[in-house]
């Protein structure tokens, strides 16, 4: 195995390329920080700040009007995707917090994108079985119990358009899913890679992006 790039990613280097992507607006950037302030024991749950960036450029790419999300949090990388969505785009996003997407709500007020975003408090599994099964879906980001992460993907690719994408967040796990002992959520995510890598239906690719960002095209 050759490895080509050897960069150690420094709180400088982080910084230059923060500085160097689309900036959050005021909006994101206070979600942010509201956050790591309100729940400080959980804020890695969000994704991470050159996530949002980064889906919206996704958005605008593939050219999504239809998105489903599941896990929102309080819902930074929804807003990211609803204001990267034409006016009649709509997110469909699944949680069952109403204290964390309590704050989610007020952003995408504050920013303009309310009535691009359904956000359904309920098991997402229950959500996606209630949608139609047929093909409709133009992206899709994963980023919720890592447990179902399988569940959701044999919900979600019979319901993704030919060319739509799916992105699915902590692929890499901390770096846990090298331990073939792993249990819980790290092993959840050893099995999902596993899954998603031999999956016909769509070919994919696992970067080293924040913790591990995984991109899959339906075939």
């Amino acid at each position: 195995m050759t490895k080509g790039n050897s960069t150690k990613i420094t709180d400088e280097l982080y910084r230059y390329m923060l500085d160097h992507n689309p900036p959050l607006d005021a909006v994101q950037r206070e979600l942010v920080a509201t956050t790591y302030e309100k729940f400080p024991d959980v804020a890695g749950m969000q994704s991470a700040e050159e996530q949002g960036p980064l889906l919206a450029f996704l958005v605008r790419l593939t050219g999504a009007r239809h998105i489903v999300e599941i896990g929102t949090f309080t819902g930074f990388s929804t807003l990211s995707m609803a204001q990267a969505l034409p006016a009649d785009g709509r997110i469909v996003a699944c949680d069952v917090s109403e204290e964390w997407t309590a704050y989610g709500r007020r952003a995408w007020e504050a920013a303009g994108v309310a009535d691009r975003i359904d956000l359904r408090i309920a098991p997402a599994l229950d959500t996606l079985r209630a949608m139609p099964a047929t093909p409709h879906v133009d992206l899709a980001y994963i980023d919720a119990d890592k447990e179902n992460q399988i569940a959701y993907w044999e919900e979600l690719v019979p319901r993704m358009r030919p060319g739509a994408l799916i992105v699915t967040d902590n692929t890499l796990y901390h770096g846990t899913v090298l331990d073939a002992s792993a249990t819980g959520s790290a092993a959840g995510v050893r099995a999902f890679n596993d899954h998603v890598a031999a999956d016909p239906r769509t070919d994919s690719v696992l970067l080293a992006i924040s913790d591990g960002l995984t991109l899959s095209r339906r075939i």
